[in-house]
């Protein structure tokens, strides 16, 4: 019988020093440890030298998901308190998901004034872990009133300010929406990607918002008692045809990142094994025992202990050559998460 896999199976000892609290000046400076999800085998090497992994005729997919300044600072008219909210996913209309700071208190009803009233939200049904769904109320357009008086939500292991907002985002990001960066995509520079597609690389773009399972820890033992979060994804025509036609041609689909690999995966899974245009929602869970039906191999950041991101790349590569992949990282001090170094898994 196999052995039921547990949150603790996929934790892993970091100190705390090798987590990146500022991005490098060049991106695609940072270190890249290469794995073959085969053998185990590892290799040492700098992301700017990604190009030498990638072949013509492959199709590197990247999401061009903008990161929205999603975090909101408000007062309650009633009391005055202060209310920190943090936007997640806009479901419909003015209607959210979101973050709320304080939250005990925050019942539906209840109404929070923002930029001295020009933006007001009500609560309409709370959720778990702090989450609230709440609908705006505003005159004028709403990502310019959002962009005034919102501010950047960099994750809670970043203690340093971030001088340049820009860093926090992809050079391809595009449709805004997500409340974190889909950070493997950061290392890319313009002219890395120019060179890429100038060796006959297909550059192929999918869209998925990332929402709230980025600040959501797994809290159950069993893996398998794991309730994912929904994103909204996105995979046009012309993008769906491209990866078709690479995949005739015999060349391989590369993802950027588990946000490009969870909607990959999700079509994929729907349409058993075909890539078709789609979009909607997704809350695929991709942990060891999975069969990918798409993806070939990807770049990815490392992620952090016990997390579903850990799971993820584990399925792809084994347990244990990802966590021995991870304990020599560490040993060899490589820099970790949304700012820090990536791996390349082929």
């Amino acid at each position: 019988m196999t052995k039921q896999l547990s949150t603790e199976d996929f934790d892993y000892e970091l100190p705390q020093a090798l987590i990146a609290q500022t991005p490098l000046e060049e991106r695609d400076a940072s270190r890249m440890l290469v794995l073959d999800h085969e053998t185990g085998d590892i290799q040492d090497d700098y992301f700017y030298n990604v190009i030498d992994q990638l072949d013509a005729g492959d199709a590197l997919v990247m999401n061009d998901s903008r990161v929205m300044p999603a975090r909101i600072h408000g007062i309650r008219p009633d009391t005055g308190g202060h209310i920190e909210v943090l936007l997640l996913n806009n479901t419909d209309g003015d209607n959210w998901e979101t973050l709320v700071k304080p939250a005990k208190k925050m019942k539906i009803g209840s109404v929070i004034s923002f930029g001295d009233g020009r933006l007001t939200a009500t609560i309409t049904k709370e959720l778990e872990h702090g989450g609230r769904m709440i609908r705006f109320d505003y005159d004028g357009i709403f990502m310019e009133i959002l962009n005034e008086l919102g501010e950047m939500p960099l994750p809670p292991y970043i203690k340093e300010t971030l001088e340049d907002q820009e860093m926090y985002q992809t050079v391809y990001s595009k449709e805004v929406g997500s409340a974190a960066a889909p950070t493997a995509g950061l290392h890319f520079t313009t002219q890395l990607l120019e060179k890429i597609e100038e060796k006959g690389v297909h550059l192929v773009y999918l869209t998925l918002h990332v929402g709230l399972g980025t600040f959501r820890p797994v809290s159950e033992t069993n893996i398998e008692d794991h309730k994912m979060h929904s994103e909204f994804y996105r995979l046009t025509a012309g993008s769906a045809k491209m990866l078709n036609e690479v995949r005739q041609s015999g060349g391989k689909i590369i993802a950027t990142g588990t946000t490009s690999i969870r909607t990959l995966e999700t079509i994929g899974s729907k349409f058993n094994g075909d890539i078709q245009a789609d979009s909607g929602w997704t809350e695929i869970f991709i942990k060891p025992g999975y069969e990918f039906k798409v993806v070939e191999g990807f770049i990815t950041n490392f992620h952090l202990p016990k997390s579903t991101l850990v799971m993820l790349v584990a399925a792809f590569t084994g347990r244990e050559n990802i966590l021995n992949a991870y304990k020599h990282a560490v040993d060899a001090k490589y820099r970790f998460f949304s700012f820090g170094d990536a791996m390349y898994i082929k």
